[in-house]
């Protein structure tokens, strides 16, 4: 007699056997790439694997294929926007000074935790974070600039840190 096993990893088989080939399709469709496609299908399956849901994968397997896909989709596309303005800034290096493969991933991959601590700050944490570190400017001058108090000002910036330290 077959038993049957109900554990995550066979659970996830199965939807892997019955949903892969639609969702690297669906991934197609979003991406025009069917390498990034299959990397991101890929993926998808990974996150489902690391969720372990006690419950089960639901009635609606492919919504929650979708949901996750989505989010994979959304990060590629960020990350996209990063390596390309990354490239535009190192374009015009002379070829001594462009960094080899390793360190531009290295660099790439830092940029990108970068832009993700930065999207989940507040707009004005954000705004006097740039400010400080980018711009140079101390805390007083960027009091000054936008007219918030300097204490308020601090509070951004311990705010901002706090998240630094977070994404490492």
């Amino acid at each position: 007699m077959h038993v049957l096993d109900f554990t995550p990893a066979s659970e996830v088989q199965a939807l892997y056997s019955q949903h892969h080939g639609w969702l690297q399709s669906w991934l197609h469709r979003k991406l025009g790439n069917a390498f990034d496609a299959a990397d991101l299908a890929q993926d998808t399956f990974v996150r489902l694997l690391q969720r372990r849901r006690a419950d089960g994968y639901g009635d609606e397997p492919r919504a929650l294929l979708t949901h996750i896909a989505k989010g994979l989709v959304i990060d590629h596309w960020r990350r996209q926007e990063v390596e390309h303005a990354y490239m535009e800034a190192i374009a015009h290096l002379p070829d001594r000074h462009v960094p080899s493969e390793e360190t531009r991933l290295l660099v790439l991959d830092a940029l990108c935790r970068i832009e993700s601590m930065l999207r989940d700050l507040p707009e004005k944490t954000q705004q006097i974070f740039l400010m400080a570190q980018l711009d140079g400017l101390k805390y007083a001058e960027i009091a000054e600039q936008i007219g918030m108090a300097l204490i308020t000002v601090k509070r951004h910036m311990r705010t901002a840190f706090m998240a630094c330290m977070m994404t490492v």
